[in-house]
């Protein structure tokens, strides 16, 4: 008699299960990609002043151009890597977050 009341009842705990997985999940995975951002910005700002000194100390344009050339080269190539390696952060998020619910979406369709 009380068996579809149980069935809802296991339903909603399962789903709360999943939520608080995939919660937790997302906030490792936040923590990362904040921690990640952080360590990209200083390792920024260190180069943009290492330049900078190196610039101020050039005594030809040829050399102040050379400084600026390899600054920008750098630069790119770090925001480039950057860039992958953000991107496999959030696609590892997104899986993440998503992988408890899968079973909802498999459930209705094994029958």
């Amino acid at each position: 008699m009380f068996q579809p009341y149980d069935q809802m009842q296991k339903m909603g705990q399962d789903g709360l299960d999943a939520t608080m997985t995939a919660m937790g999940a997302f906030t490792k995975a936040s923590q990362t990609i904040a921690a990640e951002t952080a360590d990209y910005a200083k390792k920024a700002f260190e180069t943009g002043t290492g330049t900078l000194e190196k610039l101020t100390g050039a005594r030809t344009l040829e050399t102040a151009i050379e400084i600026q050339s390899a600054y920008m080269r750098t630069t790119y190539e770090d925001l480039v890597a950057q860039s992958a390696k953000m991107g496999e952060l959030y696609t590892a998020l997104a899986k993440e977050t998503f992988k408890p619910f899968e079973g909802f979406v498999k459930k209705p369709f094994a029958a």
